[in-house]
C-alpha cells in the first residue's frame, strides 16, 4: 500500500496546542480545540490535527469523504497555499475519526431563514451554533458544507504549521523568524540556503504552535485556479482504492441479503441450494437477513440468490398508491410548517387571474456506482474496518456496539467512495460489516451489497406532492401559496447522528420552495409532514430537489398565465429582492442568447434555484427530432460567493445537472406488495453520453458574500429547466416525474 495509506493507519506525534477546527483559542470550553485524534509514532510528526511531516513528504489530512466531489484537492490547495508548496506536491490522507474533525459551517443550515436574506447576525448566530457539532461528534461530509468548512481551518492549520516550522528554524540558525522566508517547502535563510520542511519538523514538534496571520487574497498563487485532482491519475489507472477494492490476506467474500419488505422480521431460510454453489463456505444469521460467506465475490453472490426464505411483512403500506394516498391525507391537516407566510395568501387581488398546479415526484434510489459495502477483521479484543462513509464517528460507534467494545478499540479507514450523495451518511453496511466479522473472528470479510440489495434497502428520496395557487396581474405574480406533502428526509438521518429527532417544524422539508428569492407580496409556503416507515433519507439537495421542481415549475405556469417572457418574469420579481440572484440570471439570459422565442421544433425552459447557499439557473434547450426529443444544449450560471477551483466548480455543477436530469427523465422507486420495484439500471436508468447536451456552456460568477456550497446547487433547476422546454416545445405541461411517462426521448 502507498506511503498516504500507511500515515493514514499510524500515529503522529502531537504539539502541545493543536490547532483544531481552526485556530479558535478562547477560553470556554466550546471554543477550546478540540482534543487531536493523532499519536505519537517514531519519525512522523503532526504539527496539528492536519499538516503531518515525516522524513520524506509533506502529508494533509482531510477528513472529508471523497466521493468524486474534488474535496480532497480543494483542501490540500487550501493549506499548499499557506505552506508555501505546490499542491501536487503534497500527499493527502483521510484521518481517522475525530472530534477535531467535526464540521463548522452546518451552523447556518439550522437556522429556519431563507439564507440569502441572512443578516450578519444571523450569521453569527449560525457560526456559534456549529460548535455544537464538536460535542455531538459531527465529522460529516454533507450539506455542500465542505469547501466553507475547510475554508479558514485548513488555511489556518498550514499558516501555524509554516510559521512553527520557520521559529524551528530560526533557533536553529539563531536568527529571528521575521529574517526567514519559505517557498517550495523548505524555510529559506537570508543567505538563500535551505532547510526543508522534512528536516525541521522534528524540532518544531518541540514547539508550540505560532498562530498566523493569513495571507490575503492577492497573495495567493493556487487559490482560484483550476487545480488537478490529486485523485485522477489513480482513477484514471486503476490504482485508486475504494471500499470495494480492499484486499486482505486470507480475506473471504460475503454477499448481503435482508428482507425486502424493510423493517419486516426474517421467520427462517433455507439456505441447502446456496451451500450447493461452487465456493460457498458458509451462510451466517444476521437477524434480520444472512450473509453468504465463499472465497470469491461471484460464489457469494450466487449463493445469496439461491438461499429460500420466510420473510415477513414491512409496516408501512404496500403500495405506491397507498403511500401518495397518506400524502394527500397529511396535506387536508394542519401544517407542520409555514417558514414563509407574507400579506395575504388566502385573498385573491383585485383584478388577478387566479393560476392552479398540482404535481407529484416519486420516491429515488441514491443509485451511486459503488454498491454498498464493507470490509472488517475482528480480533476479540479490536476490530479493524475499512468503510467508504460519510460520518467516520458514527460508523466507529456502530462498528463498536457490534463487536461489544469501547470505540477506542475500533480502527476506522475511510477509503475512496464510488459516489455517495447522502447515502453513505448511513452506519447500515459498516454496522452489518462488523457484526459478520465477529462472527468470523481472525478472518478478514467483505460484505458486499449486490446492486438489487442496495436498491431495495434504501434511505430514499421522498415521493411527494404538491398543490400551488397562485395569482397573476400586470405581468407579475401578486399571489403565491403552495402546499407541499410527503415524508421528510432528514429526521432519520438526525436521529442517527443526535440519538433525537427534534420535534417541531422541519425545514428541510420544503426548502427550495419557501427560500426562494423572489418579491411576491402575498406568499405562503406550507409543509405537511406524512408519517410512514419507509425508510427515507438525504438525497442530492435533499428537500430542494423535489421543491425545485414544484416551485419553479408553477413561477413558469404563472408566467404564461401573466403573458410574461418567463426569464423576464423571474428577474423582475427577484432584481430588487436579492441582486445576487438576479446577476445569475442575467448571466443565463446572456449565455444562453435567450429571447423568450424559439423556432418550430425547439424548446427552451429557464429554471433557478437558491440552496445551500448558491444561487444557480439553467436553461434547456431541447429539439424534436425523429427518433424522439433530444435534450440538445444546456447553460447554466452560478454564484457560490468564491470560485477557489473554477474547474471543479464546473465539473460538480455539470455532474448536479446530469443527476437531476437523470432522474427527472427516468428515475422513479415504486412499490408493490411492500417491496421497491426498481431493482438495477435496467429499470432505473440514468441519462446515457448519447443522451446528455450535446452543448453544455456553464458560467460561474464570484460575488464574494462568502463560500456556497457547489456539490448539490446543480440538480435542484434541471427538472424544472426540461419540463418548462418541454411545454415550450409542445405545449404540454409537465406536473410529474419521469418525463419519459409523458415525452418520447432520443434512446
Amino acid at each position: 500500500m502507498s506511503r498516504i495509506g500507511k500515515i493514514a493507519r499510524r500515529s503522529f506525534l502531537i504539539g502541545t496546542a493543536a490547532v483544531a477546527g481552526g485556530v479558535a483559542f478562547g477560553v470556554y470550553a466550546a471554543r477550546r480545540p478540540a482534543p487531536s485524534p493523532l499519536s505519537p509514532a517514531e519519525g512522523e510528526v503532526a504539527l496539528n490535527p492536519f499538516i503531518v511531516i515525516d522524513r520524506a513528504a509533506v502529508t494533509v489530512i482531510v477528513p472529508k469523504a471523497e466521493m468524486g466531489q474534488g474535496v480532497q484537492t480543494t483542501w490540500a490547495t487550501l493549506a499548499a497555499e499557506e505552506l508555501d508548496m505546490e499542491p501536487a506536491d503534497l500527499r493527502i490522507a483521510h484521518g481517522p475519526p475525530g472530534k477535531a474533525y467535526y464540521n463548522r459551517a452546518m451552523g447556518t443550515q439550522m437556522l429556519p431563514v431563507a439564507n440569502y436574506r441572512l443578516s450578519n447576525w444571523q450569521e453569527n448566530l449560525g457560526a456559534q451554533m456549529a460548535v455544537a457539532g464538536k460535542f455531538l461528534n459531527l465529522q460529516v461530509t454533507g450539506g455542500s458544507t465542505s469547501t466553507a468548512d475547510g475554508f479558514d481551518k485548513m488555511r489556518h492549520a498550514g499558516a501555524s504549521a509554516r510559521e512553527t516550522l520557520k521559529e524551528a528554524a530560526a533557533r536553529r540558525l539563531g536568527v529571528a523568524r521575521s529574517a526567514l522566508k519559505t517557498q517550495g517547502g523548505a524555510v529559506v535563510a537570508p543567505d538563500g540556503s535551505r532547510l526543508p520542511y522534512t528536516e525541521l519538523a522534528a524540532d518544531a514538534a518541540g514547539i508550540d504552535p505560532v498562530t498566523a496571520e493569513l495571507r490575503p487574497q492577492n497573495a495567493w498563487r493556487h487559490l482560484g485556479k483550476s487545480q488537478p485532482r490529486h485523485d485522477q491519475a489513480p482513477k484514471a489507472t486503476g490504482t485508486a482504492e475504494f471500499s470495494i477494492d480492499v484486499r486482505l490476506e486470507g480475506m473471504k467474500f460475503a454477499a448481503l441479503k435482508r428482507n425486502p419488505y424493510q423493517g419486516g422480521a426474517m421467520h427462517g431460510f433455507d439456505a441447502s441450494e446456496a451451500l450447493d454453489i461452487a465456493g460457498v463456505e458458509r451462510v451466517i444469521d444476521l437477524g434480520d437477513g444472512v450473509a453468504v460467506v465463499a472465497s470469491n465475490s461471484w460464489s457469494a453472490m450466487r449463493g445469496a440468490e439461491a438461499v429460500r426464505f420466510d420473510w415477513g411483512k414491512g409496516s408501512y403500506p404496500e403500495t405506491t398508491e397507498e403511500m401518495f394516498a397518506a400524502f394527500d391525507t397529511a396535506m387536508k391537516g394542519g401544517a407542520n410548517s409555514t417558514f414563509l407566510d407574507r400579506g395575504d395568501a388566502d385573498t385573491l387581488p383585485n383584478g388577478a387571474t387566479e393560476v392552479r398546479a398540482d404535481y407529484a415526484v416519486p420516491y429515488l434510489s441514491h443509485a451511486q456506482m459503488e454498491p454498498l459495502c464493507a470490509t472488517a477483521l475482528y480480533h476479540g479484543d479490536r476490530i479493524e474496518v475499512w468503510s467508504g462513509n460519510q460520518i467516520p464517528i458514527h460508523c466507529r460507534a456502530a462498528a463498536a456496539e457490534e463487536a461489544g467494545l469501547d470505540p477506542e478499540a475500533v480502527t476506522l479507514h475511510t477509503p475512496l467512495m464510488g459516489g455517495g450523495f447522502g447515502r453513505r451518511g448511513y452506519t447500515d453496511f459498516t454496522r452489518y460489516a462488523a457484526r459478520l466479522a465477529v462472527r468470523m473472528q481472525g478472518t478478514p470479510v467483505q460484505l458486499l451489497w449486490s446492486r438489487e440489495e442496495d436498491m431495495t434497502h434504501g434511505y430514499y428520496r421522498p415521493g411527494a406532492i404538491a398543490s400551488f395557487r397562485g395569482a397573476v396581474r400586470d405581468g407579475r405574480a401578486v399571489l403565491l401559496d403552495g402546499r407541499i406533502s410527503g415524508q421528510a428526509a432528514t429526521p432519520s438521518l438526525v436521529r442517527m447522528l443526535l440519538g433525537f429527532a427534534p420535534p417541531g417544524p422541519d425545514k428541510g422539508h420544503v426548502e427550495g420552495a419557501y427560500d426562494q428569492p423572489y418579491a411576491i407580496p402575498n406568499a405562503r409556503i406550507s409543509g405537511h409532514v406524512a408519517e410512514l416507515d419507509l425508510p427515507v433519507g438525504p438525497w442530492r439537495s435533499v428537500g430542494a430537489s423535489v421543491n425545485g421542481f414544484f416551485f419553479d415549475s408553477f413561477l413558469d405556469e404563472m408566467a404564461h398565465a401573466a403573458g410574461a417572457d418567463p426569464l423576464t418574469f423571474r428577474l423582475e420579481m427577484m432584481k430588487d429582492e436579492d441582486p445576487g440572484s438576479a446577476a445569475v440570471l442575467e448571466a443565463v439570459r446572456e449565455a444562453s442568447g435567450w429571447t423568450g422565442r424559439t423556432p418550430d421544433g425547439v424548446g427552451r425552459g429557464v429554471a433557478f434555484c437558491h440552496s445551500f447557499g448558491t444561487p444557480v439557473a439553467e436553461v434547456i434547450e431541447v429539439h424534436r427530432t425523429e427518433a424522439g426529443i433530444r435534450i440538445a444544449k444546456a447553460w447554466i450560471a452560478a454564484d457560490p460567493g468564491l470560485a477557489l477551483d473554477p474547474g471543479n466548480i464546473e465539473a460538480q455543477l455539470f455532474g448536479g445537472m446530469a443527476y437531476g436530469l437523470s432522474a427527472a427523465v427516468h428515475q422513479q422507486i415504486t412499490f408493490a406488495d411492500g417491496a421497491a420495484e426498481q431493482q438495477n439500471f435496467y429499470d432505473y436508468d440514468a441519462i446515457r453520453m448519447n443522451t446528455m447536451p450535446e452543448v453544455v456552456d456553464i458560467r460561474i460568477l464570484q460575488s464574494g458574500d462568502g463560500i456556497g456550497g457547489i456539490g448539490e446547487p446543480g440538480t435542484p433547476p434541471a427538472a424544472a429547466a426540461l419540463a418548462n422546454a418541454l411545454f415550450d416545445l409542445t405545449g404540454e405541461r409537465a406536473r410529474r416525474l419521469p418525463l419519459a411517462d409523458q415525452f418520447d426521448f432520443v434512446v
